[in-house]
Formats: C-alpha cells, sequence, structure tokens
C-alpha cells in the first residue's frame, strides 16, 4: 500500500511516518543513500507499507525550507521569544532574527515575553512598534495564562518552532501550550518507541491540525545575503526611501536620504535605524572575510 505522510520523529535510520492510519515506522530505500539524500523531520514522503506498521520511504516531496540546527524541513513560522527581562531583549538580536526567517521563507511571529515582571508601559511601546510595521506580536507570560490562548490561536494549522535567547521561557511557553494535551502527547511518545530509542532527537508534535517543533533551542538560520539587500527587510523604511536622490541609496553615507530624514524627524526608529547600520556592517565584513 502507498501511503502519504509526514517525517515527525528520525532516529537510528527508523523514519516515523505520520499518517492517516497512524504512525508509521520506515526506513529509506537505498536509492537515497546512492543520491547522498538523507530524510529529516519535517519532509513529507510517501511510503510502501504492507502491514500499516512498518515500511519504506519511497519518495520525498520537494521542501519549502530547511533548518540546518536543529535538521527539520517545511516549518511555516517562527515564534521569535524574547523576554522584557530577566534577560533584558537585545533589540538587534531581534531585528536579525526576524530577516533570518523572512530570507528562509519562515512567517514571524515576534513573542515578548515575562510581561507579569514589568509595567505596560514598559513592552507596550516595543509591542506596538513591530505591530505597526505589520509584524504578528503577541505579549505572553505562563502566570494568569497572559496571551497563551492568542499564541494557541496563532499555531492551528501551522508547523511552528520556537526560536530566541537562553532563559527568555521557551520552554516555560511550550508546556503552557501542551498542558490541555499532554494525554495525546503521552499516547504519542508510546507509539514512537521511546524507550527503545532513548537517544534524544528532534520530533514534531502533532498540536490543532499543525504541528510544534518540540526543541525549544536556538535554532541556526543561514544568514545569505548581500548588504546590500539588507534594506529591504527593514520595512520601515519603504515609505521614505522614495524621498531618497539616488534610487540605489542604502540610507548610510547618501546626500538627502529620505530614510535618515525620517530618522531624525522620529519617523523611524532610532534603534531600528541603528541595528540596519550593524547589520549592514556586519554582512560587509563578512563578505571581506570570505574573499
Amino acid at each position: 500500500m502507498r501511503l502519504t505522510g509526514r517525517i515527525i520523529r528520525g532516529i537510528g535510520g527508523f523514519y516515523y511516518v505520520y499518517t492517516e492510519h497512524g504512525i508509521i515506522e520506515c526506513r529509506a530505500r537505498g536509492k537515497f543513500r546512492i543520491s547522498n539524500i538523507v530524510p529529516i523531520v519535517g519532509d513529507n514522503v510517501d511510503i510502501d507499507t504492507e502491514n500499516l506498521k512498518d515500511g519504506f520511504i519511497i519518495n520525498i516531496h520537494n521542501r519549502k525550507n530547511e533548518l540546518v540546527r536543529p535538521p527539520v524541513s517545511n516549518v511555516d513560522q517562527a515564534i521569535i521569544t524574547f523576554s522584557i527581562v530577566n534577560p533584558a531583549l537585545n533589540r538587534l538580536q531581534l531585528d536579525k532574527m526576524i530577516i533570518l526567517t523572512e530570507l528562509n521563507e519562515i512567517h514571524p511571529v515576534i513573542c515578548i515575553n515575562k510581561i507579569d515582571l514589568v509595567a505596560e508601559d514598559v513592552f507596550l511601546p516595543l509591542y506596538n512598534l513591530y505591530k505597526n510595521l505589520g509584524y504578528d506580536v503577541i505579549a505572553t507570560s505562563k502566570f494568569d495564562n497572559i496571551g497563551i490562548d492568542k499564541l494557541k490561536a496563532m499555531l492551528i494549522g501551522k508547523t511552528s518552532f520556537f526560536t530566541g535567547p537562553s532563559g527568555v521561557g521557551k520552554s516555560s511557553l511550550i508546556n503552557c501550550i501542551h498542558g490541555t494535551n499532554k494525554q495525546e502527547i503521552g499516547d504519542l511518545s508510546e507509539k514512537l518507541l521511546r524507550g527503545k530509542h532513548t537517544t534524544r532527537s528532534v520530533e514534531l508534535i502533532p498540536f490543532e491540525s499543525g504541528y510544534v517543533l518540540d526543541t525549544p533551542g536556538f535554532t541556526s538560520l543561514n544568514l545569505d545575503l548581500d548588504e546590500a539587500e539588507l534594506k529591504y527587510y527593514f520595512r520601515d523604511f519603504k515609505e521614505y526611501e522614495t524621498n531618497c536622490r539616488f534610487k540605489s541609496c542604502l540610507h548610510i553615507n547618501e546626500p538627502d536620504c529620505g530614510v535618515k530624514i525620517a530618522v531624525s524627524n522620529g519617523l523611524i526608529d532610532k534603534i531600528r535605524y541603528s541595528n540596519y547600520l550593524n547589520l549592514y556592517n556586519e554582512l560587509k565584513s563578512n563578505k571581506r572575510r570570505r574573499y
């Protein structure tokens, strides 16, 4: 019988494929090794099975994207999680991670966590800044379930992963999300034979007709971008760059720059602009090292 499903876990040469008939333990056909192709978690695959218990992967569908660490494919959105305090929110790192996700065709959702530790006027300006730029933004705290229902709603029908610095509360948020689905997760873990394969691995947990990547660890994405293209990833520039004298303006040293004028007039957030300059110099420096 030929079925289509999705790899939700892979370990020791075994791949656990989630199908309409349940989870089927599969191995990859030898042709993948010959072609140096390795199935990874998140792959949509065709499998061949005779008993609906085990089988072989016979085809891997084209991937729309692929993460390196951890190895997972076909993700829809990243929940970019930062705490407003403990540790303090790093604006440069936040802007960089937004660009990283968009470069990899992943929708960014900005999650500002631990808001119970500060007054509303501490996190609200940042919340409104990114919200007004058109980003999906949520403010959360595990205490009193602040923002948890809104976060759950954003996960419906999507393949999502949490990313962000250590200590910002990603694990706590994941636990809150899974709070009402612990039995489902427990059943799934049993089906995945964790007693048989004890090595820790990447896993997609089915959740509300979507999936959540179970690891809260930092995910590595490649920033493969020419510094001249960076400006297109700052949405706040678009409205004002039409006022630049030069069409190729990089908004750095050029005269009569509409973006720099907007920054001076408080129309573009100064920290965002400073982050643009820092990332531009980083990309330029990386290019020099490569060549």
